[in-house]
């Protein structure tokens, strides 16, 4: 999950998104790389001293399993040396990531990567070992601003990887279709990027605001909300392309 803006609704999609896949009974674990450990408090779980990431121990004993069956989490950490670690430039620190993430991948369907708001050494480390991108976008005016700069650091990692890396979808987020300004961003988001758009849209929806600060995924805060029907159209259409 990746968007240099901050407030696009990354978080709320990785959180949400894991939940819905892990509901459809697909086995999803969430990475939490954001320094802010939103993604890890926004499932009532404290973020960790050490990020198991940059540890020499085996990753599979720091993974915590939520209250949603079948979605566990890689808690973040705020630990300045740990994020310093993460963001490091060097082969040996991405390899440790990627290794890490390699060798518990056969155990799940999905593993989801919160990355910070940026387009800087941390989220570069995450993209290098990951599989897919998605990026959230929201339906406001500056939509489209520094995408063209997020869109080459993708592709120098997917140069960079041999192609592992790949462009997993656009999400519109902040959905308002009674503003004007939100058909003119679907549409010039749309002529843009093509097919790997979603079709699936979150609208703006409170719910989806106000559940992390419960501790809970939409799902378990307000099942019948929009923002909760959103997220699993969203899942649907993943697990299609999937």
């Amino acid at each position: 999950m990746v968007n240099q803006k901050g407030g696009v609704g990354k978080t709320t999609t990785a959180v949400n998104l894991s939940a819905a896949l892990a509901m459809a009974g697909q086995r999803t674990l969430l990475v939490d790389m954001d320094p802010q450990c939103n993604a890890t408090t926004s499932l009532g779980i404290s973020p960790t001293d050490g990020h198991p990431l940059v540890q020499s121990d085996q990753l599979e004993e720091s993974i915590v399993e939520s209250k949603v069956k079948n979605l566990s989490i890689v808690p973040g950490s705020r630990t300045f040396h740990d994020v310093d670690k993460l963001a490091s430039p060097g082969d040996t620190e991405t390899q440790l990531v990627r290794g890490h993430l390699d060798s518990v991948m056969e155990g799940y369907d999905f593993i989801m990567v919160d990355c910070p708001p940026s387009i800087g050494a941390l989220t570069q480390t995450a993209l290098t070992a990951s599989t897919e991108v998605l990026m959230p976008i929201q339906c406001e005016y500056f939509a489209m601003e520094g995408l063209t700069q997020l869109i080459q650091t993708i592709k120098k990692v997917i140069v960079a990887t041999d192609g592992r890396l790949t462009f997993g979808g656009i999400l519109l987020t902040m959905y308002d279709p009674t503003l004007e300004l939100t058909g003119e961003v679907d549409e010039e988001v749309r002529d843009f990027f093509g097919d790997i758009v979603f079709d699936s849209v979150v609208p703006r929806d409170v719910s989806l605001s106000e559940a992390p600060s419960h501790g809970k995924t939409v799902f378990q805060y307000a099942p019948r909300s929009r923002g909760a029907f959103a997220y699993t159209q969203l899942c649907m259409e993943v697990l299609q392309r999937d």
